[in-house]
């Protein structure tokens, strides 16, 4: 599955990701400073699920209508980067073939799936 990492996702998350196979591009390495219209629009180009850990892509998805291919949304406050990408890793696993255009979100011991 081939992932989109905005950059405020914890880089152990992308590690964990890149390690088990999955297919990331980093934000932060590769488009610094990118805006949220430019990301979601580049995730939807290259047919990759977003990730991020900001609740203003679900205003961009929900209330703006725009295309995505598919947006996971991290609520994981108060966790170690490194819990978080066991968390994020896990459900990833699990739920990769019910992401691709559905708007999730990851909480602490729940995952929400909204086509």
């Amino acid at each position: 599955m081939k992932l989109i990492a905005d950059e405020g996702v914890d880089k152990p998350i992308v590690d964990a990701l890149r390690n088990h196979g999955f297919d990331v591009l980093y934000i932060l390495e590769d488009y610094r400073s990118a805006d949220d219209d430019f990301i979601l629009a580049l995730s939807d180009s290259l047919n990759a699920v977003l990730l991020t850990q900001d609740k203003d892509f679900g205003e961009l998805v929900f209330r703006l209508k725009r295309a995505h291919f598919g947006v996971v949304l991290i609520r994981l406050q108060g966790y170690t980067p490194e819990a978080k990408a066991s968390i994020v890793l896990y459900h990833l696993l699990h739920h990769q073939d019910n992401l691709i255009q559905a708007f999730t979100v990851i909480q602490p011991n729940a995952i929400r799936i909204r086509k």
